[in-house]
């Protein structure tokens, strides 16, 4: 390894800072505009020494560790969260260049925070699912604006606004112009999420089906579902990275905070610090446990009685 280096990134330029082992010289610069493209012509300018290059896990990490690898360099994802605390207590202004030192020298001495870089194929089913769950959020929110709107205007509650049965209460109802302007839209946006929704969910189950992890999911976990399995599997990624299960649920955010100082100690939340997605997903097969026939029922109905009776 003859380089080590980093880069902070941006949508508007890569900010680089490398050291060359041999010579000891450093160089810092900027790849402008930040782009595959130029990203290309950069590290081309390396003659393939190869070497190491540190990146933030932050949005925009995808590519530059693509085509880090593509030039024949070791690329390491840091850990965004730790690789702050690493910094210690702020002294100086805070710069772009500044960060990019700070994970080059962090690399260089070994205590980089790295984060798992998933394989080419978990990368695509993220995307997909977390795309599924976006449009999924954007269908509730449209189709929550209906009913407030449907309940300022005085009419009762309407089921399935898309079905033959709601489509005829709307087109009853008495509302005024605005109100039947503010509903067609809103209906109308319904069904194009429906559509999109549905081809997704088609595609998501069709991974799962091929999938060995979605399937054991599906097998042996009640509750789990063709997309769930999916957004559990792809976010969780490989699990033998954690050594507990503590572990895993750090990563998936449903660790209990805890603030206590002498007598006084605060109630406990969840951390929320991982994958909103994966939270989503075990929240959804966790609520099936409210199912009759679910294998977790009585547990579920004893939480419930305990949650109840402590409730003020």
């Amino acid at each position: 390894m003859s380089i080590v280096g980093a880069f902070d990134l941006h949508r508007r330029q890569l900010t680089y800072d490398y050291l060359e082992l041999d010579s000891g010289v450093i160089h810092r610069g900027r790849v402008v505009p930040a782009d595959r493209d130029h990203l290309r012509v950069f590290l081309s300018r390396l003659d393939g020494r190869g070497g190491a290059f540190a990146v933030e896990g932050c949005t925009g990490w995808r590519y530059v560790v693509e085509e880090l690898e593509h030039a024949g360099i070791e690329a390491h994802l840091a850990e965004p969260a730790e690789t702050a605390n690493l910094r210690g207590r702020k002294r100086r202004a805070k710069t772009d260049r500044g960060d990019a030192r700070h994970l080059r020298e962090l690399l260089a001495r070994g205590d980089l925070p790295e984060s798992w870089i998933p394989p080419a194929h978990v990368l695509e089913a993220r995307a997909t699912v977390r795309l599924y769950k976006d449009l999924d959020e954007e269908r509730t929110s449209w189709l929550q604006r209906v009913h407030a709107t449907l309940y300022h205007q005085g009419v009762p509650v309407v089921g399935s606004l898309t079905s033959e049965e709601g489509r005829a209460r709307l087109a009853g109802a008495h509302l005024s112009a605005s109100a039947r302007q503010a509903v067609t839209v809103g209906v109308r946006q319904i069904e194009r999420l429906d559509e999109e929704l549905l081809a997704l969910r088609a595609q998501l189950a069709g991974l799962a089906r091929r999938q060995p992890g979605c399937r054991e999911l599906r097998n042996r976990h009640f509750g789990i579902g063709p997309v769930t399995s999916v957004a559990i599997w792809a976010e969780m990624g490989d699990t033998r990275r954690f050594s507990s299960s503590d572990d895993a649920v750090r990563h998936a955010g449903l660790d209990v905070t805890v603030w206590a100082s002498d007598t006084k100690r605060a109630k406990g939340h969840l951390a929320r610090q991982g994958p909103p997605t994966l939270r989503w997903a075990l929240y959804e097969a966790a609520v099936c446990s409210s199912r009759p026939n679910s294998p977790d029922h009585q547990y579920f109905l004893a939480v419930k009685r305990r949650a109840d009776a402590t409730s003020p």
